[in-house]
């Protein structure tokens, strides 16, 4: 199955294993539309099942990666159609909430500028984030009699330290790229100049490794956030064996059998492949 390549809010490439999303409303700084909410959410859905794209990597067109919801499209033209406004809700609040957080292939933003307000649930759902030294980060609700509600206090209550949560939440300071690293909000930040190098390097990286391992290295450690340490072993130990199931047991004849040939060193060298599953 191949998705679908032309959106009227997004833009899709796919090259070399690697599937780069683009928020593609600039003239708005790609601030989230009811209609961007539904082609993310069906472009998520197709790429799922393209065996062409192994890592997504979302970013923005334009000088924003993306400035949070369109106040007016999302809180104005709905307000008086309720059923249409928990429709796109709940698309909103699924995509970012749920599906970047237990996707099956690995997840990367790459943060070019501007990113605001609920698009902080984006970079909290993708497994990597990386961002310019030049970009802005802010949840300015405070500012405008409100406070960063729906999916976004889960998404700081996820990754941000209580005191950093409260102060940004409080007082609607943006800050840059080196402060999100620092704070853990994200991965690292890298000069503009080098954030798609940096970034495309390590989406490389990612699509080499073994799809199985890296789908269960995600399940185990997302579902291991909700479980009791013995529950959790539990779980890992199953994943392990669905692990070599599904690789007709690669890891011990490839992996392991490697290893002992003298092949590769763990933690000096890796077993790398095309980033197909062993048959």
């Amino acid at each position: 199955m191949t998705a679908k390549t032309t959106y009227e809010t997004l833009k899709l490439d796919i090259s070399d294993g690697i599937a780069v999303i683009t928020l593609n409303r600039p003239e708005k700084r790609n601030a989230m539309s009811p209609a961007m909410h539904v082609e993310m959410a069906d472009l998520l859905e197709d790429l799922r099942y393209d065996n062409t794209a192994r890592v997504l990597v979302l970013t923005g067109a334009g000088t924003s990666f993306c400035s949070g919801m369109d106040l007016k499209q999302f809180f104005m033209e709905l307000k008086e159609d309720t059923d249409a406004y928990n429709r796109i809700f709940r698309i909103a609040t699924e995509w970012r909430l749920r599906t970047l957080r237990y996707y099956p292939k690995p997840t990367i933003c790459m943060i070019n500028g501007y990113c605001f307000g609920g698009a902080f649930s984006i970079v909290e759902g993708a497994d990597l984030a990386f961002a310019a030294d030049e970009a802005t980060f802010g949840l300015s609700e405070i500012n405008f009699k409100m406070f960063p509600g729906g999916s976004v206090s889960k998404s700081m209550a996820n990754l941000f330290r209580p005191r950093d949560a409260l102060f940004y939440g409080m007082t609607g300071r943006n800050f840059g790229g080196q402060a999100a690293a620092e704070m853990g909000f994200i991965n690292m930040s890298f000069p503009l100049a080098d954030l798609e190098a940096e970034t495309m390097a390590i989406a490389k990286e990612l699509a080499a490794k073994d799809p199985i391992a890296l789908k269960a290295a995600k399940e185990a450690y997302r579902f291991s956030l909700e479980m009791t340490s013995d529950a959790a072993i539990a779980f890992a130990s199953a994943k392990e064996a669905e692990v070599q199931l599904l690789q007709n047991d690669a890891w011990r004849k490839e992996g392991i059998g490697d290893f002992m040939a003298g092949k590769y060193r763990p933690g000096l060298g890796g077993h790398e492949g095309d980033g197909e599953s062993s048959d």
